[in-house]
């Protein structure tokens, strides 16, 4: 099922896209937590500059 997946980000021009994670920090327990996100590749620098969303 993983090749399916990955041959169709290959086709739906999956190349235009980055994964990014980010660490971010609960303001309640001051634990990290990761958040993975999918963002276009020229829009990543923006994304990572935003902070939060």
């Amino acid at each position: 099922m993983a090749k399916k997946v990955v041959a169709t980000l290959k086709v739906a021009g999956g190349k235009d896209w980055a994964k990014v994670i980010r660490a971010v920090k609960s303001p309640k327990s001051g634990a990290y937590t990761f958040r993975e996100e999918m963002v276009p590749v020229d829009k990543v620098q923006e994304y990572i500059a935003s902070g939060t969303k």
